[in-house]
């Protein structure tokens, strides 16, 4: 059975904003990794539109982002949308019975699918279905933005820390 895995980057104040946090060769290394280990992932509309970003190879990237690109287009993924029509290669619309679906790809999988998206994560929370949660704090306060929990959570219980590069600590948690 495949665990469901909330990961994302956020400030100390506990927002996500990608442009904000600009990620280091060893940040995005270790990303580069992740994907990699990944079975797939869950997307909201608004993040699979931002990582779509990597559906193309562009001229100016580095080694390291053509292989990261490459990775996030071999990885499958299932976007939770009830506004998108279509989606791109290597991905599944699910416009309805989200519940469902999401019970389906756990039972059906072995590993890890990441969960990407604040709004997202926090429908999945609610019906009990996230298994761990990964907050990647970054040494910077934004004071406003879309926070990494979107609403109550249920109490969580502490697993890890891990030091990704030197201002970069990962925090790891399940439900308790």
């Amino acid at each position: 059975m495949a665990k469901l895995i909330f990961a994302m980057n956020q400030s100390l104040d506990g927002y996500v904003d990608h442009l904000e946090m600009r990620p280091s060769p060893a940040v995005s290394r270790h990303f580069l990794e992740q994907v990699r280990a990944m079975t797939g992932s869950v997307y909201g509309r608004r993040m699979y539109e931002i990582m779509r970003y990597w559906d193309d190879d562009l001229s100016e990237w580095d080694a390291e982002e053509h292989d990261f690109a490459a990775a996030w287009r071999n990885q499958p993924k299932w976007v939770v949308s009830r506004s998108l029509k279509s989606v791109g290669p290597n991905a599944t619309l699910v416009a309805d019975d989200i519940e469902a679906v999401i019970r389906g790809l756990k039972a059906q999988h072995v590993g890890e699918i990441e969960v990407a998206g604040p709004d997202l994560a926090g429908s999945l929370t609610n019906l009990g279905l996230i298994d761990e949660y990964r907050l990647y704090v970054h040494p910077i306060v934004l004071g406003r933005g879309k926070p990494f929990f979107a609403g109550p959570r249920p109490p969580l219980r502490f697993v890890s820390s891990d030091l990704i590069d030197e201002d970069v600590i990962r925090l790891t948690y399940v439900p308790a």
